[in-house]
């Protein structure tokens, strides 16, 4: 009788085999661990952006509501502005709901109670202009805190990288700066002799201004344009860009640098260019969203990739682990009988008896 190769494989042996098989899968094991530890960082980084595009959206009524503000007052209005009540509300739930993580409670409420007290602000034309002027500031500053709180100035993706730079720089910054250059114009207009020579060259200032955040916008978004994944990016700021460069080409006419500004002109195209920085800043916070969405699909398809991917590793080693066992478990060949032919001892049984008889 032949006895199996495994019957006879010692036990040892197997247990070996078993212990070499669980260790390798401790480098699977720390692979997966690092994967999900990835994956969870780059998922919280994500949802911190996702944040901070949130309070960029809310901040976008705010800094044109503002710049409206401004040019309504130099302009004798007087009183509260609806918008700029609806905007700072709109700010400040954002702020109740995100302000800790973002770390902007407490210079969203200093620039709240100066935004809260400019219906009272005194003095003439010029000191109303610097009290506006300094609220624009902190309002840009606040832009500037939010994006590098939520990390969108590190996104490693360069469309948002783009995008976040357009959005919390270039844009509110253009606002406030073309806001700044049209009542500027006025000013300069009503101005005596002593008084222009004071204004000429905060008026200049402010051209130079938007001329360079105008050029970075442009740059910025085309650079996103041609680095995107995004399938709407391109066809959805095609027809806003346009209509922005064109105020642009109608507000540097109408400020006629080196000359006397075209007050009314300089009107007209500053109210074609909010509507149409107002129309780019909704359509990049959303382009951003998508994509920061479609980031966030990513991760997750990416930690069931590694999860099945580890399951299927454990499955493989308890199968290798198991087998040995189940083999030498196996049950015995069946023995195999013969079939006797009784008939044949009968007859063979009764010639024998026979004989001896």
């Amino acid at each position: 009788m032949s006895v199996s190769v495994d019957h006879r494989r010692p036990q040892a042996f197997t247990v070996l085999a078993a212990a070499l098989t669980v260790l390798m899968l401790m480098p699977a094991a720390v692979l997966f661990a690092r994967v999900r530890a990835d994956v969870a960082a780059q998922r919280d980084s994500t949802r911190l952006e996702q944040h901070g595009v949130e309070y960029l959206t809310a901040l976008s009524p705010l800094v044109s509501a503002l710049a409206e503000a401004q040019s309504a007052r130099l302009s004798g209005v007087n009183g509260p502005s609806e918008a700029v009540v609806a905007a700072v509300n709109g700010v400040a739930n954002v702020d109740l709901r995100l302000g800790e993580e973002l770390r902007t409670t407490e210079r969203w409420r200093d620039l709240r109670k100066r935004i809260d007290a400019l219906p009272s602000a005194s003095g003439g034309p010029l000191a109303v202009f610097q009290t506006h002027v300094e609220i624009a500031d902190l309002t840009l500053a606040l832009y500037d805190a939010v994006r590098t709180n939520a990390r969108l100035v590190r996104d490693p993706d360069n469309d948002l990288s783009h995008l976040q730079q357009a959005v919390a720089v270039d844009l509110p910054a253009t606002v406030v700066e073309v806001s700044r250059m049209g009542d500027l114009s006025r000013l300069v207009a009503a101005a005596s002799a002593a008084q222009r020579e004071q204004l000429s060259p905060q008026f200049g200032a402010a051209v130079l201004a938007v001329n360079t955040y105008v050029g970075s916008l442009t740059d910025n978004l085309q650079a996103a344009v041609d680095d995107t994944n995004s399938g709407t990016l391109s066809g959805n700021l095609v027809t806003p860009l346009d209509t922005f460069r064109k105020g642009v080409e109608s507000l540097t006419r109408g400020a006629n640098p080196g000359g006397a500004p075209d007050a009314s002109t300089m009107a007209t195209a500053q109210s074609q260019l909010q509507v149409s920085l107002s129309s780019l800043a909704g359509i990049t916070v959303r382009e951003m969203a998508g994509l920061l969405a479609a980031r966030l699909d990513r991760l997750d398809n990416r930690a069931l990739e590694a999860l099945a991917a580890a399951a299927v590793a454990v499955l493989l080693a308890l199968g290798a682990i198991a087998l040995p066992f189940v083999r030498r478990r196996k049950p015995p060949a069946p023995v195999e009988v013969v079939p006797v032919d009784v008939e044949g001892l009968h007859d063979e049984t009764r010639e024998r008896t026979g004989a001896l008889r």
